[in-house]
């Protein structure tokens, strides 16, 4: 038996069919200065039998791995680093939204809209504060 997923991106409608015991695939989105939140979400969701697609490297902020850089470099690395991550988000079943203590940053926001735009199922790390 196999299950149909519809996805409409950039205005063209995809029909996906998996088996129905595919697993979910899930796409983290938050702050990076959360980079510890995503490692525990992400071993989490792992351990929930889901795919897990994340930030590139869960070990620092965008400051610390990319702060040395010129400021229009570190411009240019982060602009391809969101577009990367909205290209996940198309591909996710769902998103996660880590939403610790509240904070949704001006990145995050426009992930929950997109993610929102297509339809995508959308859940918060900490529900209280949604």
């Amino acid at each position: 038996m196999t299950t149909a997923q519809n996805d409409i991106v950039n205005g063209v409608r995809f029909v996906f069919y998996a088996p129905a015991d595919y697993p979910i695939i899930v796409c983290l989105c938050g702050s990076t200065r959360f980079w510890r939140t995503f490692q525990e979400a992400s071993l989490r969701e792992t351990l929930a039998g889901k795919i897990v697609l994340s930030i590139g490297a869960a070990s620092g902020t965008d400051d610390e791995h990319f702060g040395n850089l010129p400021r229009e470099e570190y411009d240019r690395v982060k602009t391809k680093l969101d577009q990367l991550h909205m290209h996940k988000i198309e591909l996710a079943d769902e998103v996660l939204i880590l939403n610790v203590d509240g904070y949704v940053g001006e990145s995050t926001a426009r992930e929950l809209a997109y993610a929102h735009d297509l339809g995508k199922a959308v859940r918060f790390w900490e529900e209280e504060h949604v």
